[in-house]
């Protein structure tokens, strides 16, 4: 858990460190860097934000020369030494550097090269692991569409067959009906014929009677004959030549599945950003996005926090969350589904009546309409600026309980439960589903109820989830970088949001010790921007354009506006 309260160096000084003297190695606060830079002594010592300060080169001992400390750099030896090991013959003419401007050149090259590995390379790989995943689907979705085409011809050529199997089966029964009503033609011949002898026989018996004596010296007599045998064919019987066919021809009758003649294509790696690129303007940049990023390189936390307004919502029994858009207005909810807009002083524009309670569960997007979750229905529903709602993405057996649209690209942050399931999924600005978070490298479940969540400048996902009593903060492709859980007295996070340093700002919603709690971007604890002496329960807070933070309270209908940065 990356938490430290940073103090002032100075004796006797507890406020804020924002400051360091880099000659002198001491931590500041605002007052003391302003006595700092005013003595006489020190008025020409260098004195940088915190984060940009040199670190003090490590207390060293020679080898040569316990007794003292490196302090020098021999550059062609390259070899730390001490005040008496340049008079040494072996270092004799050779270029001497101070050893604590070169640790600090080292330190800077490793801090350098570990945001590479952190913003570009980790999330690059991560990227190209993710092309390949869905490459793997890709590859097994056309592998059943072949093996479906391949079933599908064979059923057709299975078919084929049976036809002419079919037809050949009608013809061999057609040449038997043929050839046997041939033969029952000559069977019908000599049964004719045999009936014709009987009757002949019958007729030459009568004629030996006495009493036919006269008819056999008759005509009829004298032209009796035997008629010949009726002469018939024998059928040809017909033969079967059976087909010639291979396995060969069977398989150029069907088709076959072969790579077509491309080469691959290299998968596609981003280039890294430079901070030369960075700073360039773009032509999709504003001029909001160009005083944004000045604002970054004069703006710092204060020392103390001053309340500039407070205004009351209509229409709520309390300010459970807050979503501020880029056009002087804000949405505001209570825990019994009333969702209101109001305008920078608390006057109501329009309400809405949902299904949300007292979570993070509306945002305002880039284009400045409105998204809400339905946690009943499962979808996430859209209200554009014409004031037309329509239902924008369906989350499946997910309920959607937490939601942010990025102030980066414009994705859809939504955290989610299932049956003890939870998860964060992300998608595209159009609503489609491009990444799941759940795990943490060793399997460990990230989330157990993610009621707030907000993104940070650096791509980093913040939610505040009530059950594991913490603020969980992942990367922009889920790796797990730390959980703040308060500076030691009871902790249970509600609203979240971020400012344009980097900040992450949350508060402590656990009775008794309501305070609003500011860390930086590693999760070192930076102050308390309200205590629980202020008697103020804050519930929901975001960031206006004006730098300016909206805090939503728990137990009133009021909004507090303070300033926090000078």
């Amino acid at each position: 858990m990356a938490q430290h309260y940073l103090v002032c160096g100075i004796e006797d000084c507890k406020s804020n460190c924002q400051f360091y003297c880099n000659p002198c190695h001491q931590r500041l606060c605002e007052r003391c860097r302003d006595e700092h830079q005013e003595s006489p002594d020190t008025k020409n010592h260098q004195v940088f934000p915190y984060k940009q300060r040199k670190p003090k080169l490590p207390e060293e001992i020679c080898i040569l020369h316990p007794k003292r400390n490196v302090e020098i750099l021999c550059k062609e030896c390259n070899v730390p030494l001490c005040a008496k090991c340049i008079f040494m013959k072996e270092h004799t003419g050779h270029q001497l550097d101070d050893l604590e401007e070169k640790y600090a050149e080292k330190v800077a090259f490793c801090r350098t090269e570990i945001s590479k590995i952190q913003e570009y390379y980790l999330s690059t790989s991560q990227g190209l692991k993710k092309e390949i995943k869905e490459d793997v689907m890709a590859i097994k979705n056309t592998m059943d569409d072949i093996r479906n085409s391949i079933r599908a011809e064979a059923d057709s050529l299975k078919e084929l067959v049976d036809k002419v199997t079919s037809d050949k089966l009608e013809q061999a029964n057609k040449i038997e009906e043929t050839l046997l009503k041939t033969l029952n033609t000559q069977e019908k011949t000599y049964e004719d014929y045999t009936e014709y002898l009987e009757k002949l026989l019958r007729e030459l018996h009568s004629y030996k009677s006495v009493a036919n004596f006269r008819i056999v010296f008759s005509d009829d007599f004298e032209n009796l004959k035997i008629q010949s045998i009726p002469e018939t064919t024998q059928p040809v019987l017909p033969v079967f030549t059976a087909g010639q066919f291979y396995k060969d021809d069977v398989s150029k009758l069907l088709g076959s599945v072969n790579f077509p003649n491309t080469k691959p294509d290299n998968r596609r790696i981003k280039l890294m950003e430079t901070a030369s690129t960075q700073l360039k303007l773009t032509g999709k940049q504003t001029r909001r996005d160009v005083e944004k990023s000045a604002m970054k390189q004069t703006l710092s936390l204060s020392s103390s926090v001053t309340k500039v307004k407070e205004y009351t919502v209509p229409g709520v029994n309390r300010v459970c969350h807050i979503s501020s858009g880029n056009s002087g207005r804000l949405w505001a909810s209570d825990a019994i589904g009333n969702l209101v807009q109001t305008d920078l002083q608390g006057n109501p524009l329009q309400q809405k009546k949902t299904s949300g309670g007292s979570e993070g569960y509306h945002t305002v997007t880039q284009d400045g309409d409105l998204i809400y979750t339905d946690r009943k229905n499962k979808v996430i529903n859209r209200i554009k600026q014409d004031n037309t709602m329509t239902e924008f993405i369906k989350t499946g057996d997910w309920e959607p309980i937490s939601i942010h649209s990025s102030h980066i690209n414009g994705d859809i942050l939504v955290g989610m439960i299932k049956d003890g399931e939870v998860k964060v999924t992300r998608y595209n600005k159009t609503g489609k589903e491009i990444q799941n978070i759940q795990r943490d490298n060793k399997g460990q479940e990230l989330y157990s109820e993610p009621h707030y969540i907000t993104e940070n400048i650096n791509g980093d996902i913040c939610t505040s989830d009530y059950n594991k009593q913490a603020v969980v903060v992942v990367n922009k492709s889920g790796q797990h970088r730390f959980s703040y859980t308060g500076q030691g007295s009871m902790f249970i996070p509600y609203g979240i949001c971020t400012d344009l340093l980097g900040h992450i700002i949350v508060c402590n919603g656990y009775p008794g010790n309501n305070s609003l709690h500011i860390i930086d971007q590693d999760g070192q604890f930076l102050s308390l921007l309200l205590t629980p002496q202020q008697g103020i329960r804050p519930f929901g807070v975001c960031v206006d354009d004006e730098n300016n933070l909206h805090v939503g309270q728990f137990n009133t209908t009021k909004v507090t506006v303070y300033k926090y940065l000078q």
